[in-house]
């Protein structure tokens, strides 16, 4: 049976990059997978898309078709997706393999928001399917960076209720000392307060550490997993992940 990795994050995030460097990852472990592309306005991807949403929906032909902007297409385009999904459905199912990667949207709030990405996640297979949300190392470097970007993964978890995998990505980007701070922060909350606190008393710190409290009481402080798509870095404590989120940790490389 196949799975769904949804690879989620805020533009610019490295989602196109991370679903290419994963792929070849899994194929240098001898895994097979397959890749998804379901961003109708990708003009280029860092790898070729074994099934690819523009054979079906393009950006630029609907906004000159429908007369509309970039923003108001990308939502009607989400739509025409959603419209489509039996014939994509269609297609996975001629793959045999073990994943499907699927590189979504760059613009966050069409898979999280819209009500056209449900259809689509219940159609592949919703009892399938994981979340492989990807954190900005631009944003969370600050404690309340972090902060935002945990509220963030928090609503698309609650939207979609769907296990995910916190990925610290572009890892390549911090110092080492960077990356020691920020996985700290993600797995000790009192670290992550006195952070907030040394920022400055405002009124969003205050906030920030509310909702920090409430998110540590309802589960949902993740260890974010540092990873760099150059370097492979990282990958195979993904996987691990993967398959404890699946298969409770039973591995799916062939014998």
């Amino acid at each position: 049976m196949a799975r769904n990795l949804y690879i989620i994050g805020t533009a610019g995030s490295g989602k196109s990059a991370m679903t290419g460097a994963f792929q070849s990852w899994m194929h240098t472990q001898n895994l097979d997978v397959v890749t998804l592309n379901l961003d109708p306005g990708a003009e280029t991807l860092p790898y070729s898309p074994d099934i690819d949403v523009r054979d079906w929906v393009v950006l630029k032909d609907v906004m000159e078709e429908h007369g509309l902007g970039p923003n108001g297409a990308q939502i009607l385009c989400a739509d025409l997706v959603a419209l489509n999904v039996k014939e994509v459905v269609e297609l996975m199912e001629k793959f045999d393999t073990n994943y499907f990667l699927i590189d979504t949207p760059g613009q966050i709030e069409l898979f999280t928001f819209r009500e056209s990405s449900r259809v689509i996640v219940d159609s592949f297979g919703h009892e399938d399917s994981a979340l492989v949300y990807l954190n900005d190392p631009a944003l969370v470097k600050r404690a309340s960076g972090l902060i935002s970007s945990i509220f963030l993964s928090a609503t698309t978890q609650f939207r979609h209720v769907l296990p995910f995998i916190n990925v610290l990505a572009k890892s390549d980007l911090l110092t080492e000392d960077e990356i020691e701070t920020v996985v700290k922060w993600s797995t000790d909350p009192f670290a992550l307060q006195d952070a907030l606190e040394q920022e400055g008393a405002t009124p969003k710190t205050v906030l920030d550490v509310e909702l920090l409290k409430a998110m540590e009481s309802i589960g949902l402080y993740k260890r974010l997993q540092p990873v760099s798509s150059e370097t492979y870095f990282g990958f195979e404590d993904v996987y691990n992940q993967v398959q404890q989120t699946f298969e409770g940790g039973e591995d799916l490389r062939p014998d």
